[in-house]
C-alpha cells in the first residue's frame, strides 16, 4: 500500500508540475501574440488594454472586438460606463473620424459655403435623416458634402438617383428631403449615375455607417439627428 501511495505521489506531483510549467509558458506569451496565434486569420490594426484587466481591445479595420488571454475567448460588443457611455461606439467613432479624411468628396453632393465641414451619410426616406435636414438648411457656415445609403429603405435608391443624376442636385436633394416625389418627365438614369449611387452605398460600408443619419462635424462623428451636440460642435 505504500509503495503505491507512493506511486500516485509521484504522479499527482509530475502533473502539477507539467500543468503549471504550461501556466507560466502560456503567461510568458505576449496577450497580443497569443491574439495572432489563436486567430491567424484576423487582420490586427491595433492591440491594447482596457479598464477591465485581463481584457484587451482589438481593431480590425473599422471593427472593434474584445480578447481575453486567460481563455481564447473573443468577445462581440459594446463597453459601457456607467453613465451609459459606450466606449465601443466611441472607439469607432475615432476609427471613422480618421477615415472620412480619405472620403472623395468629390463625389459627393456639396451644399454650401460655409467654414465648418460636415459630411454626413444620409437616406432620402429616413423621417430623421428629413429632421436633419431641414436643420441643417438654416446653417450659413456650413459646408455639407453628401453621401447617400438607404439601408432602411432600398426603394429610396430611385430618389438618390434622381438627385445625383440632376443638372442642379441640390434642388433636387432639397425636394426628396421636403418628401416630394420624383417628377414624371425626370431625365432617364446613366449607368453612370446608378454605379455613383452604388460607390456610395460602398463608401457608407468602408465608413462603418450603421444608420441614417451619421455626421462627421470638422471631424468628429455625431449619430442620429443630434442637433444639439452638431450645434455645439460648430460652437467649438
Amino acid at each position: 500500500m505504500k509503495v503505491i501511495r507512493r506511486g500516485l505521489s509521484v504522479k499527482l506531483f509530475l502533473a502539477l508540475s507539467l500543468s503549471s510549467a504550461a501556466f507560466a509558458a502560456t503567461a510568458a506569451v505576449k496577450p497580443e501574440v497569443a491574439f495572432k496565434q489563436a486567430y491567424p486569420q484576423v487582420k490586427v490594426d491595433s492591440f491594447e488594454s482596457t479598464d477591465i484587466n485581463g481584457l484587451y481591445q482589438v481593431v480590425t479595420g473599422q471593427n472593434v472586438l474584445y480578447y481575453l488571454p486567460e481563455k481564447d475567448y473573443v468577445v462581440l460588443g459594446e463597453i459601457f460606463t456607467k453613465e451609459g457611455k459606450s466606449l465601443t461606439a466611441e472607439k469607432k467613432g475615432q476609427l471613422a473620424a480618421k477615415l472620412v479624411q480619405s472620403l472623395p468628396l468629390d463625389k459627393a453632393v456639396k451644399i454650401g459655403e460655409g467654414k465648418n465641414v460636415i459630411v454626413e451619410f444620409t437616406d432620402p426616406d429616413c423621417p430623421y435623416c428629413r429632421k436633419a435636414s431641414e436643420y441643417l438648411m438654416k446653417k450659413t457656415n456650413v459646408t455639407r458634402y453628401v453621401f447617400f445609403t438607404p439601408l432602411a429603405h432600398p426603394a429610396a435608391i430611385a430618389k438618390i438617383q434622381y438627385i445625383l443624376n440632376a443638372e442642379n442636385k441640390v434642388k433636387a436633394y432639397d425636394e426628396m428631403m421636403l418628401g416630394q416625389e420624383i417628377p414624371a418627365n425626370a431625365p432617364a438614369v446613366s449607368d453612370k449615375v446608378k454605379a455613383l449611387a452604388q460607390e456610395h452605398m460602398e463608401l457608407a460600408k468602408k465608413m462603418g455607417v450603421q444608420g441614417t443619419p451619421t455626421f462627421f462635424v470638422n471631424g468628429q462623428q455625431v449619430v442620429g439627428a443630434d442637433t444639439k451636440k452638431i450645434d455645439q460642435l460648430l460652437k467649438n
